[in-house]
């Protein structure tokens, strides 16, 4: 800082002279070179000074580097070594302190992969520092925007998981399924004509929802588990009245049946038709719907119904919270006037039966003068809400992902580039302020900094001059170094030559 920096250069091997000739010596090899302050500021001036236009910022270090560039004068880090007198050993380091730094590196080393891939953005990281904020007023209307993003988010993410737990749970609408059921028929002819030698007649069962949603039409067959028809037995016999249809895991779906027997005679004939219903569903025993008001449910329901039934006319035991005491309802339903609450799905098992089937009666009329006749019927069944379909394109939807992807890299720039342009505000209006103590506090603190990164014992700065040599300890510190040395190498030759030397 005064304008002289003191350099010290190697000097010839350690001869057995006194203290007093080895201290002149080192006192001869000082010398000072004189040192500008202007060279000072360009050694450890930020790197934006030094930018190439159009260079982006990313490229160049931070405005301070690692506390700016290396002091001039002797180098204490990696790069270089301590100048010391030849035949001087390097400093000694505690064993325990050098595994542990080689440990420290290997870890390094290990998660340099994980280093090295993109940094994990956070949150907090799009936030403007306080004082940028107080710098720049109109900077609230970014938090403010930044405020109601986060909103937004929670906002969003809190309606996704509701909607991943409505999906989760069947999600269906009642529709209307209209039935045709129409028959033609076709009389005999006489012999030699080609045609059918024998009457006969054919029944057709059709069907589709009404109104329904969407360009892709769901097939008729999907909607029941069976069907079976039942013709009159005395006109084709016990063995041939029954005409069955039943889903089998190999089924392809159909738009609809067809039954061709002969006959020349009006058929009464009984059609059968049993829903599938997704998830199945179960009729309960007479007793214990007309209790929970329950006819035909899925189990879920009836387990919930068969609760509420339960919490409200407080059933359940008040010590062992596991076991119910049953009414008389339940003990005439169950059969016994104590259960536990795990029992109840094996008792109910035997309570459940298949629901109704949808039964529709039909007369195949066989009158020439009533051709094509067409029987319509109407029921009510359970499809998929199409909303569920919407829930889920909504879940799996990565359309505006990268787009919103993108737009948050380049705020995270920006706010980093605000960093930095605030940081080099604030080291130039420091400089600009008050440039000498700005210098000495700036070196005080890369002289720290080159402590703690280049794990230099002792006090650098103050070896480089030449009152370090000076001072009262020294002639004590070079004759015991001395002596060492001279211990040192006795005891080498004693191990070369074998004997002992006094």
């Amino acid at each position: 800082p005064g304008g002289k920096a003191a350099y010290i250069t190697p000097a010839s091997p350690p001869s057995k002279t006194s203290c007093g000739r080895q201290r002149q010596e080192m006192e001869e090899n000082v010398y000072y070179a004189p040192v500008s302050l202007l060279s000072l500021m360009l050694l450890n001036a930020p790197s934006f000074l030094f930018q190439r236009p159009g260079m982006p910022p990313s490229r160049v270090g931070g405005p301070m580097g690692s506390m700016g560039g290396q002091l001039p004068g002797p180098s204490y880090g990696s790069g270089g070594s301590i100048p010391m007198r030849p035949g001087m050993g390097p400093p000694g380091m505690d064993p325990s302190r050098k595994r542990f730094l080689h440990q420290q590196q290997q870890q390094h080393e290990a998660l340099g992969g994980l280093r090295r891939g993109p940094k994990r953005r956070k949150m907090a990281d799009k936030v403007l520092p306080q004082r940028i904020r107080d710098l720049v007023p109109e900077s609230q209307a970014y938090m403010d925007l930044l405020a109601f993003e986060r909103k937004l988010d929670q906002t969003i993410a809190r309606k996704r998981m509701e909607i991943q737990e409505a999906i989760k749970k069947p999600i269906m609408q009642k529709r209307k399924l209209r039935i045709y059921i129409s028959n033609t028929y076709t009389p005999s002819k006489p012999e030699g004509e080609e045609s059918e030698k024998v009457s006969s007649w054919e029944l057709r069962v059709e069907g589709k929802l009404l109104e329904e949603p969407g360009k892709q039409k769901r097939k008729f067959s999907s909607f029941f588990k069976s069907l079976v028809i039942e013709l009159d037995k005395e006109l084709y016999g016990p063995d041939n009245h029954l005409v069955e249809w039943h889903r089998m895991p190999s089924t392809q779906e159909t738009d609809g049946f067809q039954v061709k027997r002969p006959g020349d005679v009006n058929v009464k004939c009984t059609l059968l038709l049993m829903l599938d219903h997704q998830p199945p569903q179960y009729k309960l025993d007479p007793r214990l719907a007309r209790l929970l008001g329950v006819h035909t449910q899925t189990r879920a329901s009836i387990m919930q119904a068969l609760w509420l039934y339960i919490k409200n006319n407080k059933l359940q035991d008040g010590h062992e919270k596991e076991y119910i005491n049953c009414n008389r309802y339940f003990r005439q339903i169950f059969g016994c006037p104590r259960m536990r609450f795990s029992e109840i799905p094996m008792k109910l098992a035997g309570l459940l039966q298949h629901p109704d089937p949808i039964i529709i009666n039909h007369i195949i009329s066989v009158d020439p003068t009533d051709q094509k006749k067409t029987a319509c019927y109407d029921i009510d069944v359970e499809v998929d809400d199409p909303l569920k379909g919407q829930m889920n394109s909504f879940l799996s939807s990565t359309t505006n992902q990268q787009e919103i992807a993108t737009l948050e890299v380049k705020i995270h720039e920006t706010i980093e580039y605000i960093n930095q342009l605030k940081t080099e505000r604030d080291f130039m209006l420091s400089f600009s302020n008050n440039p000498q103590d700005f210098i000495q506090d700036w070196l005080k603190s890369q002289s720290r900094d080159l402590k703690l990164m280049t794990d230099v014992t002792g006090n650098p700065e103050e070896e480089r001059r030449t009152e370090f040599y000076q001072a009262p300890w020294v002639p004590e510190a070079v004759g015991r170094y001395v002596y060492s040395k001279v211990q040192q190498r006795r005891q080498e030759l004693e191990q070369v030559l074998g004997i002992r030397l006094t």
